[in-house]
């Protein structure tokens, strides 16, 4: 039914940059807000940015310190995270999900705990000299 699909992940330096790509398939993201997670070995998931459904309003992880950007482009069905300015702490394997209600602002997604039911496969960030 509902299927993402994050990618445009890779090998990177420090300080390059990468757009990541999460493409839909079994529904439409206009009324979904669409969450970017992060997890690398041994740690916890993150959440690294959100871009609700509605307004285009945008959410993203304070120890970001606005390097990333989320974006969509609703002909393609297809939310965007702009990363600049990576970092080694950025290598971890990065995700695009959703709730199935739908949710539409990430206000509601946050209100729910961060938890969004359909999720993408994980695309690889690896940042290294």
């Amino acid at each position: 039914d509902v299927q993402l699909q994050a990618s445009g992940g890779g090998f990177v330096q420090p300080g390059g940059s990468l757009r990541l790509s999460c493409a839909a398939s079994g529904f439409t993201f206009e009324n979904y807000a669409i969450a970017w997670f992060r997890q690398a070995p041994g740690k916890e998931r993150e959440v690294v940015s959100c871009i609700s459904a509605s307004d285009g309003s945008t959410h993203y992880a304070d120890y970001l310190k606005g390097r990333f950007t989320a974006s969509r482009d609703k002909a393609k069905n297809t939310v965007y995270l702009q990363m600049n300015d990576l970092k080694p702490e950025d290598t971890a394997v990065y995700y695009c999900a959703a709730d199935v209600t739908p949710t539409p602002t990430c206000e509601q997604l946050e209100t729910l705990g961060w938890v969004p039911d359909a999720w993408g496969q994980g695309t690889l960030v690896t940042v290294s000299s």
